[in-house]
Parts: structure tokens; C-alpha cells; sequence
């Protein structure tokens, strides 16, 4: 028996497990959270004795006897300091890793109560963030390290919830304090627990698969084959994605499932597959995507293994090329890469006592998730409710079917509630990540620096399946004639299925990768007409009524020149300066159904806010209250933004392509003008009590090929220009970051936006990659190559502001996506401005992160 003294009461045990499992599971103490269970993250940073540990790591019988505090034992007063520092500084996102933050602040503040910026910094490298570069969290930990010191009071809630003006988020409070429900974190009366067993090789035939020894297992509910499935193939676009693999068939890389086995208790799952006897014939995998394509080459699909190919032609471009004064050819390589949200995925399914299933999910829409499982389970959508619960980050990651279809599966099999959870190793195994790419790429310039030409090749590594390869291609192609003022373009896009692990959505949707081609030609260019890289670009920067490569005409509102004008200073303060531009849509475009969607309810004398725009960190529910209290007067004390629950909100599209401030923020501000409307008649709320506004925003634009000679591929775009600084280690000591964001609704929520996304572009740039070798994952997540606080260096964000209030959502734009990809281009720049070596492959080598690789 082992005594552990917890939040300062004494608890007795006799089972010899993790902290961590002990805390959560038997103590129900949620603010730990389970990020990666290797020691590697730190959102289950816990105090031991006063000394910061991570949870994961020690079991109970190495604790025995120890005093245990967690976020839930913190005094009212420092509860109290948290929230408001937290909350005023804009440092919480998607809140997996604040509570784990928080005890990392405790455990400084107690025994340094004034701390530098730089110890607030080593105090928690241990603890990884993926939303918010850290910037805000260190800010938030000395608010309240001065609050604490000089027993400062709370101040009351004085905040403006008017557009523009600093507010709290509204979800700050229960993610600070770890109240706030994730997946999870829940527990259902007779829950069951589920997992697949995945397949041994990449590529293989599955010639037997036999159960008799698994089933023979005491603790076994349910075993799961193809057979079982009513639709065996789940996929946003193309249904090509085995939901298990039949006898017969060919696995297609090493996270396909092959059975889902269900038992009573989550730690015998293991045990029960390991038990499944499975008999493979071993394939030789296809790897190389360019291999892939061959004539010769084993089909991997019944169609071949050419996903698509995206075609982007305007001008004569071999005309413009061959009469140009300078031309500069080169061929890049970006990475797979892993989005390392904190929260790994799971999904609880449940009967909901009237034929049909509920899910609890945390995913990037809601709907996505009721179409898939209604089609694989061959039933009417209405009888799959999913509700969302708080989402520990997504990027794009948490858009295709992970975990939802198998727990609805067995749900519907055995009639009994179901979680389904990935560890984090399976999740890496498993889930998209960010497209590989090899391009090449030709841009052409006359003597002056003009531009007038790009001719590219883009292949793209699709992986195993589909998911949205389609698309991603579509955006890497139309916006790799970047933010620049030319028309002959030439770019072919193909995507290729392979053996690794899908590609899918992820922040930036390939604009990252053919952004950091376009941009480091650009540098190259620049050398030879012998003007600046900053030049080049001003002086071919699109501005308004000019057309884009793609054909669009730039609209009034085009603030690219203003982005290069905000941060040439700080380009010419250095001579290992590097400099990056982009330009991002917002919203899915291409002529496909766009539409934003809002219900505003009045009940209780609240306004409730309803939509199904998925809230993963971005802000949407605090963008979405900003605006109804902008539009009607209502007091933000009186307005709730409800969770996404496809049989209450109404579908607002997937949280994707920067789309949801701009759609779901402009069907909320019509909502809230008929509400508004309806106020000034009725005289007051309570005179509303149980009536409904709805608006709705439809995006309308052309598709890609269109015949118009200047199709609207977009009906926004945001565009960015970023400045990084190296020193002569090739160490990045500083950002400036210009972003157009149209109108900022919320301050600190758009400036933590940007400073995340410059983070995390700083990763794809200099240190991320994902490891595989033959078609199996070789990385874990402490060698994912993930920035810690102290590779941080300090950003400074610049808004340019052109938006007015006559335009969708006050000519706000989005900003999730577009932060995330100038600066790894920008890293190439200035580390060839320091040696002069050109770098065309990430993540770049030879810097102070990454020595040279070996010949």
C-alpha cells in the first residue's frame, strides 16, 4: 500500500502505476493532462515536494509518501492571479498545456518571486506550447509573478468587448484551471475501451486474419473486422481510406488498421491484439513519390497511384523566359512534417438511447464527422450527433477520421459507450501530416528587377490515401506566384500515393512549401539585377487593382506593400537579415460551397451564440462574442458561445483556410444585426426571451481553370511580409513579422496568432522534421525537433490594418495560416546573407540549430 498526501489530503493505494494514470483515473485530478506519456511535453507537469516534475514519469511507489500539489490545489488567491494574468496577457490558446504551465510558474514564483524574462524562460523549456510561441505564457507568468510580490489586487473586469479593443477569451478561465472538459478527460457509467490493431509492414497482403486466441481473452467485449463495417472506406473527398483491412487486401502503410478490438479495461487492449494472429505477405513499399509515378510502378490504388494533377497557366511563359534578363532555376525539398498539437486524439461513441449514436470528439468540424460515420455505418446523418469538447490545437491535423469512426463503429456494434484513444507514438503513425514536396521552380526577371515569369513542377508526396491532397496541391500551385505583380505563369502540380504516411491538412495547406521556393528565387534574383531582396519585392508587390499570377485582381483592401514598408527598417538594421513574403486565402474558394452559418438565441435572458465553427485555439468563440457585442450593445457578461453539437449549430464548414473569422465572424454579424434590428423595436432582451436570428454568409468564387480572364479564386486574402535576423552562428536573435489582417477584431488573440505561427515557421525552417525510413516512422515526439521557450527569440508583430466596416466581418481577414509560412524561407535568406550558401531544402542546415549534414 502507498500514501501519497495530494492537494493536502492523504490518499492510500495499492496500485503501482504512474502518477499520472493515478491522478487522473483514480483522484478524477483532469488539469493533468496526458500529452505524450515520454516525459517529452510537460502538460503533466505536477509539484513534488515543491519541485516541478512531469507526472508521466514516476509511479506511485516511487512517490510513497510525497506531497503532491496539481492545479486544482492551488490557493483561491493564486487561482484568481492566474486567470487575470493569463486572460489580460492573451496567453492561452487551446489551453492543453497551460495548466502544466501554471504549475511551472508556481513552482519558479515560490521560490523566485521576481524573475528575469530569461529565468521565466528556462523554467519552463520543459513544457512544449504549439500554439502560441511562448511569448504570451512568459508575459502571463511575470504578470503574475508582480501581482503575487506586491499582493497586487484582481482587477475588476474592465475589459472592452468592443472590436479591436483588449478582451479576455471567454474559455480562459477553465483552461487556465483545468476544468474545462477534453475528451478524455471524461468518464461514462459502463464505458468500454477500443483500439486497432495496426499493420506490421507498409505495404503487404493480409492473407489470414485469425481471433480464436484474442477472443479466448477474459476481458474481451468485441472484435472488429472488415466484414463487420457496412461501408468499409471512410475520406473527405475520395473514399479511398480503409476503415479496416479485409483478408485479401493490401495495407498501404503502417497505421492501417486491421481489426478494433474492444474489452473492458483500457490496460488489457494491448494484450487482447497482441493475441490476434495475423498472416501477411510482405511487399517491397513504395516510398519516393517520383518512383511512384513510374510506368512500371505496382499500383497502389485501383486508379493508378496519381491522386491529381493541377494544371495553373496564364501568359506565354517560355517567350517571357527566353527574352529575360536574368533567370534563376532551382530544385527544393521540404519535409513531412507533424503538427504536434498537444492533445492527442480521442473520440467517446455511445448509443443515445433512441437508435442512433452520440459522439464526444475534438475535431475541426463537427459535420465532417456525422457525414463520415453516417456513410460507414449506412445510416441517416441525424441519427450521429457529435458534440465537440475543448480542442487541444489541430492546425489541420485533426480534420480527417482518426479515432471518431472506430469508437462510433464499436458503439454501434455493442451498444455500449466507447473510448477510443491514441498514444502519442500512435498518433504519430498515424494521423496526416504536412505534405513532402520536390519542386522545381524558374522565375525570370528583366535588368530592372521586374518580374515576368515562373515556370514550376510540384510533386507532392499524397501518402497512402487521399485525404486532401487534392486541395493542399490546388493552393500550392495558384499561390506560388506569391504576392507579386506578373501574369506568364507555368505550374504544374502533381500529387502521388505512396507507402508513408498520408499527407493532409496542415497549417499553411501548401503555400508553405511553395512559398519557401518562390521566396528564396526571389533573394537569388535580386543578387543578380544587384538590387536588394527587399526591392525585389517592393517593387513588384501587388497592389490594389493590379492582377495576381492566378488572374485575381487584387482588391482595394491589398496590403502587401505596406507589410515590406513596416518592416524595412528592420531588414536593413542587419546585414544577416532574411526576408519572406506571402499571400494566404481565407476561405475554401475554388468554387466550392463556402458558407458560414449562425443562430443567436435568446434564452435566460443570455444571448447564445451557435454555430459549429470549431474552436481549436484560434479564437472563434471569442471573435464571434466580440461581434455580437459590437453590433447590438449587449453586455459580454450576457453573451455565451455554445460548443459545437450538430442537432443545436448550424453547420458553419470546417474550421480550415483561415476561413472562420471571415465566414462564420460575417454570419454572426448578420445574426446580430437582426438581433439588433429586434432590440431597438422591442426595447430590451427579456422582451426576446425563446426567439432566434440566423445568419448566413455564402463565399461565391470560380473555379480553378476558369475561362474569365480574371476568375475570384478567393474572396479574401491576407498577405504577410516577415523579417528574420540571424547572427554570425546563424542563430536567429530576433523576428519582425507585418501582417495584413484586414481589421484585428481581438489584439492579443491576432498577435498570439502571429507569434505562434512565426514559431512554428521557425520550426518547419530550421529544426522539424519527420523521420521515416522504408514507410515506418522513425521519430518520436521529443525528436520531432519541436522549438522550446528558449529558442525563442523575441517577435515583434506589426498589423497593417485596410480593412473597413463596409466589407465581410469589418474587413477582418484570417491570420491562422498565413503566420506560419514566410519565415522559414526568410531563415534560408539570412543564413545565406551570412556564409552564402544557398540552402534549398528544409529544414536548413548548417545553422546554429543544425550542423551540416555529413557527405
Amino acid at each position: 500500500m502507498y500514501t501519497l498526501y495530494v492537494n493536502g489530503t492523504e490518499y492510500h493505494t495499492g496500485r503501482n502505476v504512474k502518477l499520472l494514470e493515478y491522478l487522473r483515473e483514480d483522484l478524477r485530478l483532469t488539469s493533468v493532462k496526458n500529452g505524450c506519456g515520454e516525459g517529452a511535453c510537460g502538460t503533466c507537469t505536477v509539484l513534488v515536494d515543491g519541485k516541478k516534475t512531469k507526472a508521466c514519469v514516476f509511479t506511485t511507489e516511487k512517490l510513497n509518501g510525497r506531497h503532491i500539489t496539481t492545479v486544482e490545489g492551488l490557493s483561491e488567491r493564486e487561482r484568481e492571479v492566474y486567470v487575470y494574468a493569463f486572460g489580460h496577457t492573451g496567453a492561452v490558446q487551446c489551453g492543453f498545456c497551460i495548466p502544466g504551465m501554471v504549475i511551472c510558474a508556481k513552482a519558479l514564483l515560490d521560490e523566485n518571486p521576481d524573475p528575469t524574462r530569461e529565468e521565466v524562460q528556462k523554467a519552463i523549456r520543459g513544457n512544449i506550447c504549439r500554439c502560441t510561441g511562448y511569448v504570451r505564457i512568459i508575459d502571463a507568468i511575470l504578470l503574475a509573478g508582480r501581482m503575487l510580490r506586491e499582493n497586487l489586487p484582481v482587477p475588476n473586469d474592465g475589459s472592452d468587448a468592443r472590436i479591436g479593443h483588449l478582451f479576455p477569451r471567454v474559455d480562459v478561465a477553465e483552461k487556465v484551471l483545468g476544468t474545462g472538459e477534453f475528451v478524455d478527460d471524461i468518464q461514462v457509467p459502463g464505458m468500454i475501451y477500443a483500439k486497432a490493431l495496426r499493420s506490421k509492414y507498409p505495404r503487404a497482403r493480409v492473407e489470414k486474419i485469425d481471433l480464436t486466441r484474442a477472443l479466448a481473452h477474459p476481458d474481451v467485449v468485441k472484435i472488429l473486422t472488415a466484414k463487420d463495417v457496412p461501408f468499409n472506406k471512410t475520406g473527405h473527398i475520395i473514399q479511398d481510406w480503409d476503415v479496416l483491412i479485409a483478408e485479401g487486401d493490401c495495407t498501404r502503410y503502417v497505421g492501417d488498421a486491421i481489426v478494433l478490438a474492444a474489452t473492458r479495461h483500457a490496460e488489457t487492449l494491448d494484450e487482447v491484439l497482441g493475441l490476434v494472429d495475423v498472416t501477411y505477405t510482405e511487399l517491397p513499399p513504395l516510398t519516393d513519390p517520383r518512383e511512384a509515378m513510374k510506368p512500371d510502378a505496382p499500383a497502389l490504388h485501383p486508379n493508378g497511384n496519381i491522386l491529381t494533377k493541377q494544371v495553373l497557366k496564364r501568359g506565354d511563359v517560355d517567350k517571357a523566359i527566353a527574352e529575360a534578363a536574368y533567370v534563376v532555376t532551382n530544385h527544393y525539398s521540404t519535409p513531412m512534417t507533424d503538427h504536434a498539437f498537444m492533445e492527442p486524439e480521442c473520440a467517446i461513441g455511445m448509443p443515445d438511447g433512441s437508435g442512433g449514436l452520440l459522439l464526444y470528439t475534438a475535431s475541426q468540424s463537427v459535420y465532417d464527422e456525422q457525414k463520415e460515420i453516417a456513410r460507414m455505418l449506412k445510416i441517416e446523418p441525424e441519427k450521429v450527433r457529435c458534440q465537440t469538447k475543448l480542442v487541444g490545437g489541430g492546425f489541420g491535423g485533426k480534420e480527417d477520421m482518426s479515432v471518431q469512426h472506430h469508437a462510433a463503429l464499436m458503439a454501434w456494434a455493442t451498444g455500449l459507450p466507447v473510448k477510443v484513444k491514441f498514444s502519442r507514438q500512435e498518433s504519430l503513425n498515424i494521423h496526416t501530416k504536412r505534405h513532402a514536396m520536390e519542386m522545381d521552380v524558374t522565375t525570370a526577371c528583366d535588368k530592372d528587377g521586374k518580374l515576368l515569369a515562373m515556370k514550376a513542377l510540384l510533386i507532392s508526396d499524397c501518402g497512402a490515401y487521399a485525404s486532401l491532397g487534392g486541395p493542399v496541391l490546388q493552393r500550392a500551385c495558384t499561390h506560388a506566384g506569391g504576392p507579386y505583380n506578373f501574369q506568364n505563369v507555368d505550374i504544374t502540380g502533381i500529387c502521388v500515393y505512396t507507402n508513408n504516411v498520408p499527407g493532409g491538412a496542415f497549417r499553411g495547406f501548401g503555400v508553405t512549401q511553395s512559398c519557401f521556393a518562390g521566396e528564396v528565387n526571389l533573394d537569388q534574383l535580386a543578387e543578380k539585377v544587384g538590387i536588394s531582396p527587399w526591392e525585389i519585392r517592393y517593387r513588384n508587390a501587388i497592389r490594389p487593382g493590379q492582377v495576381l499570377p492566378n488572374g485575381q485582381i487584387a482588391s482595394p483592401d491589398t496590403g502587401y506593400a505596406e507589410c515590406l514598408e513596416a518592416v524595412k527598417e528592420a531588414y536593413e538594421s542587419s546585414p544577416y537579415a532574411g526576408i519572406a513574403g506571402c499571400m494566404k486565402n481565407s476561405g475554401v474558394g475554388v468554387g466550392l460551397p463556402d458558407i458560414g452559418r449562425c443562430r443567436l438565441a435568446v434564452e435566460d435572458g443570455m444571448v447564445r451564440i451557435r454555430t459549429s465553427a470549431a474552436c481549436m485555439g484560434q479564437g472563434v468563440a471569442t471573435v464571434c462574442t466580440q461581434i455580437v457585442h459590437e453590433v447590438t450593445g449587449v453586455p459580454a457578461a450576457q453573451i455565451f458561445h455554445e460548443r459545437a453539437d450538430t442537432a443545436v449549430t448550424p453547420n458553419s464548414g470546417t474550421s480550415t483556410a483561415s476561413r472562420q473569422t471571415v465566414f462564420c465572424g460575417e454570419a454572426t454579424r448578420r445574426a446580430a444585426g437582426r438581433l439588433r434590428d429586434a432590440l431597438q423595436t422591442a426595447g430590451g432582451l427579456d422582451t426576446l426571451e425563446g426567439q432566434s436570428f440566423y445568419g448566413e454568409y455564402s463565399g461565391i468564387t470560380d473555379p480553378m481553370g476558369s475561362d474569365k480572364p480574371n476568375p475570384v479564386s478567393h474572396v479574401a486574402y491576407g498577405y504577410a511580409a516577415q523579417v528574420v535576423i540571424m547572427d554570425e552562428n546563424k542563430k536567429v536573435t530576433r523576428v519582425v513579422a507585418a501582417h495584413d489582417v484586414g481589421r484585428v477584431v481581438n489584439p492579443q488573440s491576432c498577435a498570439g496568432q502571429i507569434e505562434g505561427g512565426v514559431v512554428m515557421g521557425l520550426g518547419y525552417g530550421l529544426t522539424e522534421d519527420f523521420k521515416m525510413e522504408n514507410g515506418y516512422v522513425r521519430s518520436k515526439y521529443g525528436t520531432l525537433g519541436l522549438l522550446r521557450s528558449t529558442d525563442v527569440p523575441p517577435i515583434d508583430v506589426i498589423f497593417v490594418e485596410k480593412g473597413t466596416d463596409d466589407q465581410n466581418t469589418f474587413g477582418a481577414k484570417g491570420v491562422g495560416e498565413i503566420s506560419a509560412i514566410p519565415a522559414a524561407p526568410a531563415c534560408a535568406n539570412a543564413a545565406y546573407r551570412v556564409d552564402g550558401v544557398l540552402r534549398t531544402s528544409l529544414p536548413i542546415q548548417d545553422t546554429f540549430y543544425r550542423k551540416a549534414a555529413k557527405k
